[in-house]
């Protein structure tokens, strides 16, 4: 009898110590986001992100980049409006002024320096997509370790030039991946926007789960009413990943950040304040 009571207790003890440092672990991956302002803009009009509908309309548009802090080093999803683009005292202006014109009220590198976080203790670095106003400082980071997806790697640039340099280190993606390998951080493949569009999903021990949906959506109204820009590369594939991205919602019980969305943005909290 007293062999088997040890034989339990040794157990017992086992099975605690393997839920304590489970639980220990899962509590420790996603230990912050911040969300840092990158870029200010008004766009000139909106219809060409809603074919048919807010013919002429105008609206204030923002851009945010995403520092998220992981046990395994910080993550810096998106680089937004190019730094350099702070000492124009018109902005950047579109050639099309149906786009957007581009503040930078706030520099990337100024942000990261308010929060203490040197461009070199960046370990890991992923980008929505391939628009000016999402890679405009990625280079501030030239031997960070750059996750994009293949096909938006391979998709030529203006006058067929690359969309990175060369030499970037990069991890050319097909499909989703788990970042950091414990659930905690998934770029989800989200094509349509662009051949290789892809969104973040977030899972922070207290705020919970969030989606980034980078471009999948410029703003809400969009959103609400699966509207398509007309300046997508595939409308198919963009309703898809909509509903992907839906699904993704609705399984985890997640929060939907839009990236340009100015009145959901100026709703959260913004840099140095965090969600955990």
């Amino acid at each position: 009898m007293n062999r088997v009571a040890v034989l339990v207790a040794v157990l017992f003890s086992v099975v605690v110590s393997v839920d304590a440092g489970h639980a220990q672990s899962s509590k420790a991956a996603v230990e912050k986001l911040y969300i840092l302002n990158c870029g200010e803009g008004l766009a000139g009009d909106i219809s060409r992100w809603s074919p048919g509908v807010n013919e002429g309309k105008s609206m204030d548009f923002v851009d945010s980049c995403y520092l998220i802090k992981h046990a395994q080093g910080w993550l810096l999803w998106d680089t937004g409006v190019a730094d350099a683009v702070a000492a124009m005292p018109s902005g950047l202006a579109p050639s099309d002024p149906k786009s957007v014109h581009w503040r930078r009220p706030k520099t990337l590198a100024a942000q990261l320096d308010q929060l203490g976080v040197k461009p070199s203790d960046i370990k890991a670095m992923a980008v929505s997509h391939t628009h000016p106003d999402h890679v405009g400082n990625v280079e501030m980071f030239p031997a960070v370790m750059l996750y994009v997806q293949k096909a938006e790697y391979d998709w030529p640039g203006a006058n067929n030039t690359p969309r990175f340099k060369p030499e970037h280190p990069v991890t050319k993606l097909e499909g989703d991946r788990d970042l950091f390998g414990d659930g905690s951080v998934i770029i989800l493949s989200t094509p349509g926007h662009t051949p290789g569009h892809q969104s973040l999903l977030v899972k922070l021990p207290n705020t919970g789960a969030v989606v980034l949906s980078g471009d999948a959506a410029h703003f809400k109204e969009n959103w609400d009413n699966r509207r398509v820009p007309s300046n997508n590369v595939d409308k198919e594939q963009t309703l898809a990943s909509m509903q992907k991205i839906s699904d993704v919602l609705t399984r985890e019980k997640a929060q939907l950040w839009i990236n340009h969305d100015k009145a959901q943005r100026d709703s959260l909290k913004m840099a140095p304040e965090f969600y955990d």
